[in-house]
């Protein structure tokens, strides 16, 4: 299944490697599909949208994944039920470390709605040129997956 599909999803990668843009049409309601994109992380998983331990503290949420560990997330934004904005911490033990800024739009569709992600800022991360490219090469197909999987969570019957 193509990326550029328009079936599936709709894709725009920056040239200069900063910035991912992915959008998919799910059938359900503006108010489902933000109760999973409103939780921090929820794309971090093992090919399934399961349900993670989060530790809150303020606007820091440290999401606990079985397999991947522990990831840090900082809440930019909830503007229910159509934006959500996190910072995605490079460095789980440093709540001032560098970040990539992941962005949710919500918009109707008229069968449902547009699930909208861009994740920007990998320019500005530390590291070599190809750390940076392999992270950013990872992402670009990671949300791929993670769309997809959201699609198929909310249209399922699940509790998202």
């Amino acid at each position: 299944m193509s990326a550029t599909d328009p079936e599936t999803t709709s894709a725009a990668i920056d040239e200069d490697l900063d910035r991912i843009e992915r959008e998919i049409d799910i059938e359900a309601t503006a108010e489902r599909v933000w109760q999973l994109v409103s939780e921090p992380g929820w794309y971090i998983n093992d090919n399934a949208i399961t349900e993670h331990r989060i530790d809150r503290d303020g606007d820091l949420s440290t999401v606990h994944d079985p397999v991947h560990g522990a990831f840090v997330f900082r809440t930019v934004e909830l503007d229910e039920p159509r934006y959500a904005a996190f910072r995605w911490l490079a460095d789980a033990t440093d709540p001032d470390s560098e970040s990539t800024l992941v962005e949710f739009w919500i918009t109707d569709s008229g069968s449902g709605v547009t699930l909208r992600v861009v994740e920007s800022g990998f320019a500005s991360l530390s590291g070599s040129d190809a750390e940076r490219r392999a992270r950013f090469d990872g992402n670009v197909e990671g949300w791929k997956i993670e769309l997809e999987l959201a699609r198929t969570h909310l249209t399922s019957g699940s509790d998202a």
